[in-house]
C-alpha cells in the first residue's frame, strides 16, 4: 500500500473514491428487518446447523467462532447483495445502497432497501452508534488488499467497530472472479442458504455456459481489444487487469485488454492509469467497459468532445462494467454475457 503520509490518497481511499479506477473529485482533493434463515451445511472451512456452534475461516486466515449461526448480520452493500440471493437477509447494511432519489444503488442488487437499516451510504460513513444498535453477530465485507483491511470500514472508527462483533472478509484482490465467488457460495452455506434449491444451482449452470461463452467469443475474435475505463469530471482513468477480480477472469478466458505499463500505474498501486480527457485517445480500443457505479460519470452522461470521437463510441461498443461485483452467481453471470455479445457483435474500430 502507498505511503499514507503521500501527498496522494492511498490504495484504499483511491479504490473507494471510484473503485478500482478511482474518481477524480476525490484525487482533487488530494492535490423487513428479519431474521437470517438457518439451515445446515458444511465445507473445508465454515460449519453450520440449525442451532449450535458456528465457525467460518476468512480470506485473512482468521476463524470466527459462535455459539449460534449469526441472526444480527450487518454486512458491506455488496456483499448484503450477494448473500441475499442465496436467501440471506441482514439487518444492516453500508456502502452504496441508495442514490440521492433514494432508489437502490447498483450495489444494493435485489434488495429492497427501504426495508434495510443503512448505517452509512458512503465512503467514510459508518454510524457507530446504529451499529451498537442493532446488537450484531457478526459484521461481513470484503477486501481489497493483502493487509486484509476491512473495506468500507473508515479508519477512524474500525478499532471500536473491532469491539462491538467480529468480522469476516472475502478477498477481492489479485484473484480471479470465480475465487471469490465460491467463498461466498461457503460463506452463505454456512449461514443457512439452500445451496441445491433450483435458483441456486440454475444460476451457477448460467455461469458456467456464459463463461464457456465468452472464451469461445474471445478466440473467435482475437483482434479486438478491450478497455476498462472509468469516468470523472476532470479525467479518464484506464484499469489494469492484474489486480481485479473481473478483468483477471475475462483475461484468463482470452479476452484481449489495454494494459498500461506498471510505470503509468505506480501512484494508484498498480491499479489504474490516470489521464487527462485530452488525452483519452492514448490507448486504441474496440469495446470500452466502462465502471457502472453511481460514484462515476455514465457514458451516456459524458459531455468531452474527444470521448465522443473515440472509434469504439461512435460504432456504439461501450457497455457496462461492474468493478465491485455482487458475488453471486446470479449477479456475475450478465457481466460475462454482456462482454461476449460485445465481443461476438463487435467491428474492429481501432
Amino acid at each position: 500500500m502507498p505511503n499514507p503520509r503521500a501527498p496522494h490518497l492511498t490504495r484504499r481511499g483511491l479504490l473507494a473514491a471510484g473503485g478500482a479506477l478511482g474518481l477524480g473529485v476525490a484525487l482533487a482533493a488530494c492535490g423487513d428487518e428479519s431474521d437470517t434463515k438457518r439451515g445446515a451445511g458444511s465445507d473445508s472451512t465454515s460449519t453450520a446447523a440449525d442451532s449450535g456452534p458456528w465457525s467460518f475461516k476468512d480470506d485473512r486466515g482468521e476463524t470466527v467462532k459462535l455459539d449460534d449461526v449469526p441472526a444480527n448480520i450487518v454486512a458491506f452493500t455488496g456483499v448484503a447483495a450477494a448473500l441475499y440471493d442465496y436467501g440471506i437477509e441482514v439487518k444492516g447494511v453500508f456502502g452504496p445502497t441508495t442514490t440521492k432519489g433514494g432508489k437502490a444503488d447498483v450495489q444494493a442488487g435485489d434488495m429492497d432497501v427501504s426495508k434495510l437499516t443503512v448505517i452509512g451510504n458512503a465512503w467514510g460513513q459508518f454510524s457507530v452508534e446504529k451499529y451498537v444498535a442493532l446488537s450484531p453477530d457478526v459484521l461481513l465485507t470484503t477486501t481489497f488488499d493483502s493487509a486484509g483491511t476491512l473495506w468500507y470500514v473508515p479508519e477512524e472508527s474500525k478499532d471500536k467497530v473491532a469491539k462491538l462483533a467480529p468480522s469476516v472478509a472475502v478477498s477481492v484482490y489479485d484473484r480471479q472472479l470465480t475465487q471469490p465467488l465460491e467463498r461466498m457460495w461457503e460463506l452463505a452455506e454456512s449461514l443457512g442458504a439452500d445451496m441445491k434449491a433450483d435458483k441456486v444451482t440454475r444460476a451457477r449452470k448460467r455461469f458456467e455456459d456464459a463463461a464457456a461463452r465468452l472464451r469461445k467469443a474471445a478466440k473467435a475474435n482475437p483482434d479486438i481489444k478491450v478497455m476498462a475505463g472509468s469516468a470523472a469530471e476532470s479525467v479518464f482513468y484506464v484499469s489494469g487487469t492484474n489486480l481485479s477480480v473481473d478483468l483477471e477472469y475475462f483475461k484468463a478466458l482470452g479476452v484481449k485488454f489495454v494494459e498500461p505499463p506498471e510505470e503509468a500505474k505506480k501512484e494508484t498501486g498498480g491499479w489504474f492509469e490516470t489521464l487527462s480527457w485530452e488525452n483519452v485517445d492514448k490507448y486504441p480500443a474496440d469495446i470500452i467497459i466502462m465502471d457502472d457505479r453511481s460514484s462515476t460519470i455514465q457514458p451516456a452522461d459524458i459531455t468531452q468532445a474527444t470521448w465522443k470521437k473515440l472509434p469504439a463510441v461512435k460504432a456504439g461498443q461501450v457497455i457496462p462494467r461492474s468493478p465491485e461485483p455482487i458475488l453471486s452467481y446470479d449477479k456475475c453471470t450478465p457481466l460475462l454475457e454482456n462482454l461476449a455479445e460485445a465481443l461476438e457483435n463487435a467491428k474492429k474500430v481501432s
